[in-house]
């Protein structure tokens, strides 16, 4: 049988109980229900958690609570930050006069599919060769311009500007700032990538961002996001600052940093180390120069004490023999050629005097030449009359031809 209350009036109000208890009635009836939100809050007294679960896509938060039987059987990195879904039922405490959520069961939405995924592209993006060792450029070794992209008045600004000053005063930074998670931050920090890539004053790019639980740093995997980094001809180094769970951003960079302090320590050289290096290096160029002019000196000493050097006579007494030696061989030598050359004249005189015409003449003979100064060979060229010039061994005479030509003619 049901008990109807009548209304509440004015003159009949209800007992704070009876309206506690009929609301309670009423949550009673809605049963458990399972939400989607974000983990903002997660707090543990005596075993017990008390948290605030947050809409997706608007403005609107629950609390909720976790007795510690229902903790010990849930995933044991449940956190601030996680996105989730949970088994919950709403539960009005009368004696408080509040209602919380109680939940039954919670876990991670999507991280399997998302892991997945991630993995996929990952494969996908090595195929292609953008985490290559061989498409990875060196860092300059003093960059003129460092542009830096990360949050607006993030701790991982203050620590990339303090540590490369400490280290380098003068250097000098471009800051863009852009959203490092949430639904713009994929688009804001490619957009700053390309930005800060078209600027020629910016010698190298850090992205950097102080850490992050794992669906935090999704966004520095986003495949528009790492395929602009890949594609970027100014060398970039990733700053995300976490160890376990590595973004792709850290594999298509040309460097990857720890932290963004480490960032700055490895883009910017140590103004203190580098002074000390160069001293180092003076100091043992000094030394190897000392070393070589001593050295030098000692063999210059070496020389200058063999004898060739000490005394330089005793080249000339050593070869002034030697020297008339080769004189008094060179004069024979001489000698003979001109005796052998003389000896040879001799006898090309005496073969050319029997050989001469003057030579025949002396032995009696005559040369006759016709009055046309032509020799006479032939008796039968001779006519009678003809006027002959007879030439002697000493002199000559002209005789006229008496008779005819006969094998015998006989000149006069």
């Amino acid at each position: 049988m049901t008990i109807v209350t009548p209304p509440a009036t004015v003159d009949e109000p209800w007992p704070v109980a009876l309206l506690s208890a009929k609301i309670k009635g009423w949550i009673d009836r809605l049963g458990t229900v399972w939400v989607e939100g974000e983990i903002t809050q997660w707090g543990i007294s005596g075993g017990t958690v008390y948290g605030k679960l947050k809409d997706l896509a608007v403005d609107s938060t629950i609390g909720f609570t976790i007795w510690s039987s229902v903790r010990a059987k849930l995933p044991d990195d449940l956190k601030q930050g996680d996105r989730v879904v949970a088994l919950l039922k709403p539960n009005y405490w009368v004696k408080g006069g509040t209602l919380t959520m109680q939940v039954f069961e919670m876990r991670h939405v999507g991280l399997g599919d998302l892991l997945e995924r991630l993995e996929r592209l990952r494969q996908t993006l090595r195929t292609e060769g953008l985490f290559d060792a061989s498409r990875k450029r060196a860092l300059p070794f003093l960059p003129g311009r460092i542009g830096l992209i990360t949050g607006r008045d993030s701790d991982a600004e203050k620590d990339v500007l303090r540590n490369a000053q400490l280290r380098w005063p003068s250097v000098e930074f471009r800051v863009v700032h852009a959203a490092v998670q949430g639904d713009r931050a994929a688009a804001e920090v490619t957009a700053a990538i390309r930005e800060l890539d078209g600027d020629p004053t910016v010698d190298v790019i850090i992205v950097a961002r102080g850490g992050g639980d794992f669906q935090n740093l999704l966004v520095f995997s986003d495949e528009a996001l790492v395929r602009a980094a890949a594609a970027c001809s100014t060398p970039l180094v990733s700053a995300i600052g976490h160890e376990a769970d590595r973004p792709l951003l850290d594999d298509v960079a040309d460097l990857r940093a720890s932290t963004p302090t480490d960032a700055a320590k490895r883009v910017v050289p140590d103004v203190a180390e580098e002074l000390d290096k160069v001293r180092q290096v003076r100091a043992r160029l000094g030394m190897r120069m000392t070393t070589l002019v001593s050295r030098e000196i000692d063999r210059l000493e070496q020389l200058r004490s063999r004898p060739v050097v000490a005394n330089a006579d005793w080249i000339v007494d050593s070869r002034s023999e030697e020297l008339g030696r080769y004189i008094g061989r060179s004069h024979e030598l001489v000698q003979v050629r001109l005796e052998r050359a003389a000896d040879r004249v001799d006898g090309l005189r005496s073969h050319l005097r029997s050989l001469s015409p003057q030579r025949t003449l002396e032995r009696g003979y005559s040369i006759a030449q016709l009055p046309d100064g032509s020799i006479l060979r032939d008796g039968a060229a001779a006519r009678h009359g003809d006027r002959l010039l007879l030439t002697l061994a000493k002199g000559t005479v002209s005789t006229t031809v008496d008779g005819p030509p006969s094998d015998q003619a006989t000149p006069r």
